[in-house]
C-alpha cells in the first residue's frame, strides 16, 4: 500500500499572517513529503502563479497536488511546472473523468460515508487514494461530515482496499493510533500552517508517524 505519511494540506486561508509559500518551504524543510495547495480565495490567476511558486519549492523534494482545480494542475503542468496531480471532493468532477483529463497525474478523493467509499471501490482503478475525515470538526472545512473520531476512521480503512489518509484535526499524536488501523498517512492543515515554527511542526509529525512503523 501507498504511504502517504505525514502530508500537509496548505490551505492558503489558515496560513496567514504567514505567506503560503513560507510554510510550505518550512514543511518541505522539515521534511514532509506530500503537500496539497488549496486556495479557496484566490482567483484563477493567482492560483496558477502560486502553484508555479510552490513547485519550484517541492520539486524533487515533495509531490504537490492541486485541491479541486484540474485546470490550474494542467495549466501548471503545461508550463513545466513539477505538480503531481489533484484531491477532488464528491462535488467535483467525476472520479473517471477527472482520470481522463489529468492522465497518470495523483488522484485523490475526499471520500467518508459508505456511500461514497463504496463507490470509491468500484472505481478504485482510477483512484490512487482517499482522504477520510473529518476525524475531528474543524474550522478549516466547514462543510464537513459529522466528526468521524479515530475509531470511525479505523471502520473505514475497513471498507477499503485503497490507502486512507486521515483529516481533519488530527495531530502527531494520532499517528500511531491511525497507522494501526491501517491508515496510509495524516493530513494536516493547521497544525503546519499555524504553528509557531512550521518547520519543527512538520519534523515533529514526521517523526511520529515514522515512529509508529
Amino acid at each position: 500500500m501507498r504511504d502517504l505519511g505525514a502530508y500537509l494540506v496548505a490551505n492558503t486561508a489558515s496560513c496567514t499572517p504567514r505567506s503560503t509559500l513560507e510554510v510550505i518551504e518550512g514543511a518541505v524543510a522539515g521534511g514532509i513529503g506530500w503537500i496539497q495547495l488549496r486556495a479557496k480565495d484566490e482567483t484563477a490567476r493567482e492560483f496558477y502563479e502560486l502553484t508555479l511558486a510552490a513547485a519550484k519549492l517541492t520539486a524533487g523534494k515533495a509531490e504537490l497536488l492541486i485541491n479541486d482545480r484540474i485546470d490550474i494542475y494542467l495549466a501548471a503542468k503545461a508550463a513545466g511546472a513539477a505538480v503531481t496531480g489533484v484531491h477532488i471532493g464528491q462535488k467535483d468532477l467525476p472520479v473517471r473523468v477527472a482520470r481522463q483529463i489529468i492522465g497518470d497525474g495523483i488522484l485523490g478523493l475526499s471520500a467518508s460515508s459508505r456511500e461514497n467509499i463504496e463507490q470509491a471501490n468500484l472505481d478504485a482503478e482510477v483512484i490512487d487514494y482517499l482522504g477520510v475525515g473529518a476525524v475531528r470538526a474543524t474550522p478549516t472545512k466547514k462543510d464537513h461530515p459529522t466528526p468521524l473520531g479515530l475509531d470511525g476512521f479505523a471502520l473505514r480503512t475497513g471498507w477499503t482496499q485503497l490507502p486512507c489518509v486521515a483529516i481533519g484535526a488530527v495531530t502527531a499524536d494520532d499517528a500511531k493510533a491511525i497507522r494501526a488501523s491501517g491508515g496510509a498517512g495524516l493530513a494536516v492543515v493547521r497544525a503546519i500552517c499555524q504553528a509557531a515554527d512550521p518547520q519543527a511542526a512538520s519534523a515533529q509529525l514526521v517523526a511520529a508517524w515514522e515512529a509508529a512503523k
